[in-house]
C-alpha cells in the first residue's frame, strides 16, 4: 500500500500541470509495482515455465 508521503512525493515530481487521468495512471502504476513486490516477497509468484504451460492449455 502506498503511504500519503509517497503519493505526495510522486505528485511533486509531476509537471506543474497534469490531468487527473495522468495522476491516476501514475498512482495505479505505482500501486501495481508495490503489489508485485509484495507478492514476490511472499513467494506468490508463477514461474515462466508454469505460465507457458497455462498458455498452452488456453490455446487448445
Amino acid at each position: 500500500m502506498l503511504s500519503k508521503d509517497e503519493v505526495l512525493k510522486y505528485i511533486k515530481e509531476m509537471p506543474d500541470q497534469f490531468s487527473f487521468d495522468e495522476l491516476m495512471d501514475k498512482l495505479l502504476f505505482l500501486h501495481k509495482i508495490e503489489l508485485g513486490l509484495e507478492q514476490s516477497k511472499n513467494n506468490q509468484i508463477t514461474s515462466h515455465d508454469e505460465v507457458k504451460d497455462q498458455i498452452k492449455k488456453w490455446l487448445k
